[in-house]
């Protein structure tokens, strides 16, 4: 009994850190014992590792790069970077364009309107940030005037999202808005030609739609993306039942 209230204590414990410290929640710990109190500013059970060559990736390091980053312009007028928020072990990855001001206020992405609205769009396919999603942004610092990200930001910090699709392994993505979208699919249309189908991002099967704050100014696209989101649902039940 003392164990188990042990174990609880400390994934309360665990959630609240890692929430706080890298915008995530760990998936799937370890079982707790005493030694692990030792060793409490490194993840447990949910630290994701991926080996390339001699080196060892995990998120934890991404997210302290992300934190450290100074390659861009845009590192300068940031008051937070934003490395992204969800499980680890995520079914979707949503993937928009870049930090809006609240999110550089609290360094998490889509918690403005946007990110309420994207949240209803997830909730009706029975999916949720908390418990089975990963949403991120090809950049990682806001641009001004939320602006769209140059080339030149995209090219420096798009390693760091190509990082954590490695890690996290999605089942499906979803890309939100024309930037990412284009990234992603490496295809120059704009959303309403990219729409419709699905693509491929290194085996990974990728469904395009319009950003939240579009479709929050005009509600035309309402339709179109209800239909995308059904597309992304039935694609990834059918990865499911295979698995």
């Amino acid at each position: 009994m003392m164990k188990k209230t042990l174990n609880d204590l400390w994934n309360v414990l665990e959630d609240y850190r890692h929430l706080v410290s890298y915008g995530y929640k760990c998936d799937n710990r370890e079982p707790y014992t005493p030694a692990a109190i030792t060793t409490a500013s490194k993840p447990q059970g949910g630290t994701v590792e991926c080996v390339s060559g001699n080196e060892t990736d995990s998120f934890e390091k991404i997210v302290k790069e992300i934190m450290q980053c100074r390659k861009c312009k845009l590192c300068g007028q940031r008051k937070n970077s934003v490395p992204g928020t969800g499980v680890l072990n995520p079914l979707v990855m949503v993937i928009g364009e870049g930090p809006g001001a609240e999110e550089d206020n609290q360094g998490l992405p889509f918690v403005g309107a946007a990110g309420q609205y994207l949240d209803k769009w997830l909730n009706a396919i029975s999916l949720d940030r908390t418990t089975n999603c990963f949403i991120g942004n090809i950049v990682k610092c806001r641009p001004p005037g939320n602006r769209d990200p140059q080339p030149d930001e995209t090219e420096q910090c798009i390693a760091y999202l190509k990082r954590q699709i490695a890690l996290l392994k999605p089942k499906v993505i979803l890309t939100v808005g024309r930037i990412a979208s284009r990234v992603i699919s490496g295809r120059e249309d704009g959303i309403g030609r990219l729409r419709g189908s699905i693509y491929s991002y290194e085996g990974i099967p990728v469904v395009v739609t319009y950003h939240p704050s579009a479709v929050l100014r005009d509600s035309s696209h309402r339709p179109a993306v209800w239909e995308d989101l059904k597309m992304l649902r039935k694609k990834l039940d059918e990865i499911i039942e295979c698995m």
